[in-house]
């Protein structure tokens, strides 16, 4: 996904289809960086905190809250923080929780994550207006 601070790339294990983590390129000098914010500090499997704390001791993409649910937890937040008509896409899997992309009156307007245990969300405010978006293989 090309936005106005930065490329966005989501890295998808071949065996399971569940995201493995997040990058982001910066589009002047090319440097790729982990995102920061779920993709660092909720990932369960390959996040900074993988283990520290002792509560994961066998990452799982398998958590309480559905993709559904998150999908519900998500449409609330945006109803409470934005005007308009808000949809959400069909959210990514990541170990320990999930990443999708919204729009505003059927404008895709940007992403938050939703933790698979918790039900907080994570708005990512750090990639600045959408411009396009691309898949790849």
């Amino acid at each position: 996904m090309e936005f106005q601070d930065n490329f966005y790339a989501v890295v998808v294990e071949e065996g399971t289809g569940i995201g493995s983590f997040e990058l982001l390129v910066n589009p002047y000098t090319g440097v790729v960086t982990p995102e920061p914010g779920p993709n660092m500090m909720w990932n369960t499997k390959y996040g900074m905190h993988h283990g520290m704390m002792g509560w994961y001791t066998s990452p799982t993409a398998d958590m309480p809250i559905s993709p559904e649910q998150a999908e519900e937890i998500a449409l609330n937040y945006l109803r409470n923080h934005f005007t308009g008509v808000a949809e959400v896409e069909e959210p990514t899997r990541f170990y320990g929780y999930y990443t999708m992309d919204y729009k505003l009156d059927g404008v895709v307007h940007g992403m938050l994550s939703v933790n698979g245990y918790t039900g907080q969300v994570w708005y990512h405010s750090w990639h600045g207006q959408f411009i396009q978006e691309l898949e790849v293989d």
